[in-house]
């Protein structure tokens, strides 16, 4: 595709000079002199060439904008350190005035009241129309105040297919990225309904991306997007998308439906998902479940290798007592698990997967989900889920295995049945 706002395809990566021509482009034809500018931007848990991008931003607006400020959206993950913003961002650590003056970093600070301003409700009756009538709950909409103090807010991220929206990206930094937890539960809830089998890469406006979408019509600014459809675990770009948020990731979705995707001919028994290091614990390692689900077959296992894994959550304790567990398995005993927060179980069934639940035959998982982690055996059983000594893993033997999938860098790039 490449038009006034679109460029790029599945098949081809961009080289730097069209990336920059086509950021500084994009922004030369928005009304951004003297405005002040907030940029919302992925986390490290998502593949992204930031440092680029980010530069050609600041090339197109020093001269022209009254103040840029980043929030890092981390939704609920960890704060970045002074060290992961520097290597996330591209400056020396302690050096972002020399490599981008003017520009102001800041961490998505979820944990802090006082980081969000409210910018009003959507009632029960409007909840129940975008998700199709799964949910009866009116919400509170609260966004990182920086959002609304800048007069234009832009969000700058990848788009991949997503277990709980259908594909990430576009407003979804705003909600979740930088929200507070009341839309971050009810969104993630609604996606857990759903099931992330029946969500995940699905193309169009899905019932969550409708109720973000529905929050992002709030935020009293003026709101833009530079959705980009990145390299999988690479430094390159497939195609980048600019405008109103909608319309710019839909285009984006579009390539990341052929880009982020593969077919398998037949379903295999066992999957062995080899995690990156930027996913740091279980919660976000989950991904490689996720991505893969869709192509094991009944009874089968799904394996999340990740030696380097030492905690199930970082930032959520209430996993460890809630553990991992099928929809209905919360569903038929929500008088028990509807006070914990929405977003704990809507991971936990997003990691489980299909099941059935009840009170004479108990839980029934479709597939097993093993850890090969560095997270100790007992803690591993204790929340649900089997436990395999990663030195005991051989991936060559694996691989060697027809009916095993051993997929390198997994997480990004979805897996699914012709």
């Amino acid at each position: 595709m490449t038009d006034g706002h679109h460029i790029g395809s599945a098949a081809d990566l961009l080289d730097e000079q069209d990336v920059r021509r086509f950021i500084h482009d994009s922004l030369a034809h928005a009304d951004l002199d003297g405005r002040s500018v907030c940029l919302v931007v992925p986390d490290a848990t998502r593949s992204c060439p930031l440092p680029l991008l980010l530069g050609a931003i600041h090339a197109a607006l020093r001269e022209r904008a009254a103040g840029v400020t980043v929030v890092v959206a981390l939704g609920t993950h960890a704060a970045m350190s002074e060290a992961e913003l520097a290597a996330h961002l591209g400056y020396a650590e302690h050096g972002l005035e020399a490599t981008y003056p003017g520009l102001r970093v800041v961490n998505h600070e979820w944990w802090d009241p006082q980081t969000f301003t409210s910018l009003g409700a959507i009632d029960a009756a409007r909840v129940a129309d975008l998700s199709g009538g799964l949910l009866h709950e009116g919400v509170e909409v609260r966004v990182n105040r920086a959002v609304v103090e800048h007069d234009v807010a832009i969000v700058v991220g990848p788009v991949f297919p997503h277990e709980v929206v259908g594909f990430s990206g576009g407003n979804k930094y705003f909600f979740p990225g930088v929200s507070g937890p009341e839309v971050i539960d009810l969104s993630h809830w609604l996606g857990a309904l759903i099931t992330s089998t029946a969500i995940i890469g699905t193309r169009g406006t899905t019932p969550v991306r409708s109720l973000i979408d529905e929050a992002a019509a709030l935020i009293p600014n003026r709101t833009l997007a530079l959705c980009v459809v990145a390299e999988s675990n690479g430094p390159g770009l497939h195609a980048m998308s600019f405008g109103d948020p909608p319309a710019a990731w839909a285009a984006a979705a579009d390539v990341s439906a052929h880009a982020h995707v593969r077919y398998l001919d037949r379903p295999v028994r066992r999957v062995v998902s080899i995690m990156p290091t930027k996913y740091d614990d279980i919660w976000t390692a989950a991904k490689g479940f996720y991505k893969l689900d869709p192509v094991v077959a009944d009874g089968g296992q799904v394996i999340l290798y990740a030696p380097h894994v030492r905690e199930v959550s970082r930032m959520h304790p209430e996993i460890y007592d809630v553990g991992y567990h099928c929809r209905d398995y919360f569903v038929r005993q929500w008088e028990k698990f509807k006070h914990v927060p929405w977003g704990v179980l809507a991971h936990s069934t997003h990691l489980f997967g299909a099941g059935s639940y009840d009170d004479v035959h108990g839980e029934q998982g479709r597939v097993t989900v093993t850890l090969a982690t560095g997270i100790p055996a007992d803690i591993v059983r204790s929340v649900n889920l089997h436990h395999l000594d990663p030195t005991a893993v051989d991936i060559e033997a694996m691989a060697a295995d027809p009916d095993t999938l051993v997929v390198p860098d997994a997480g990004e790039v979805l897996y699914r049945l012709r």
